[in-house]
């Protein structure tokens, strides 16, 4: 395993968690972003921009053998979105092209806001995509896009990614936080290492010749009532005050289930929000 190579598109924060985990692993790791001087140690930095046609010209001259594509749109509207998950993979498809490269599997990171169910129902692999907002209806374009590719293609579904630096519940919850109770509004989250976690499982998986499936969801292990989350943070924070105002989150209520990528053999390391958020706030994670 030690001669595979993997090229990370869109090396922020999960995909230089990715690097660093599969540096351990004795992988090549490159990873491409605007700058390359914020790439973990080790990695080989790949300096393009991905709203820009050309071909950079720092692309690797060896075709990878894996290729991540973990964009983030910097711009929070469709148009930022069509141009961070559509128009920046038909870039990185034709760079590819372009130099004759294909990569043994495209892992393409989405986002489970493809699914607007709203019954607080579970949701798996199976479930209908069918997402009535624009960043989902993006998401989904983008995904078909990667399955149409030519190259073999993985797409992960990641929930709520939360870590240092994705602090904004602990923010909110410290400022009073009040949530609605009833009906449940269930969120789901996943660790920002066990995003990077389930997507280095993933290419060890199949370069161990394993047999991945089209989609897999990133969740951990227990999707939780917001307003179960709230107490438990304001009990560990020790915040006693309340906003006067109650907040409902605009998005739709839904239980992810991760029994797919678990039945691979992926297990997270932060198996829900308590021990996530416990290593958060004492700085160990």
């Amino acid at each position: 395993m030690s001669s595979c190579s993997v090229l990370i598109v869109g090396c922020g924060d999960v995909g230089s968690r990715l690097a660093k985990q599969m540096l351990v692993c004795n992988w090549q790791v490159s990873g491409l972003r605007r700058s390359v001087d914020q790439l973990p140690a080790g990695v080989t930095g790949v300096a393009a921009d991905l709203f820009d046609a050309q071909c950079p010209a720092t692309w690797p001259s060896a075709a990878p053998d894996y290729l991540v594509y973990c964009a983030a749109a910097s711009q929070h509207d469709e148009a930022g979105y069509r141009a961070a998950y559509v128009d920046g993979l038909k870039h990185v498809l034709s760079w590819l092209a372009e130099r004759g490269q294909a990569p043994k599997r495209l892992l393409f990171v989405s986002s489970s806001g493809v699914y607007a169910q709203q019954g607080g129902e579970w949701i798996d692999e199976t479930s209908a995509a069918e997402p009535k907002n624009y960043s989902g209806t993006v998401m989904l374009e983008a995904e078909q896009l990667a399955l149409a590719s030519g190259i073999p293609a993985t797409i992960v579904r990641l929930t709520g990614i939360y870590g240092p630096g994705r602090e904004w519940l602990l923010s909110q919850v410290r400022q009073g936080y009040r949530v609605t109770e009833e009906p449940p509004l269930y969120a789901n989250r996943i660790h920002a290492e066990d995003a990077a976690g389930l997507l280095a499982f993933l290419l060890k998986a199949d370069a161990q010749g394993q047999a991945l499936e089209a989609c897999y969801i990133g969740v951990d292990d227990a999707p939780a009532p917001l307003a179960e989350v709230v107490a438990w943070l304001r009990q560990y924070m020790g915040v006693t005050e309340w906003s006067e105002q109650e907040r409902v989150r605009r998005t739709g209520s839904k239980r992810c289930s991760n029994a797919r990528a678990r039945a691979l053999g992926w297990a997270p390391q932060y198996p829900s929000y308590k021990e996530g958020y416990a290593a958060i706030l004492e700085g160990r994670a």
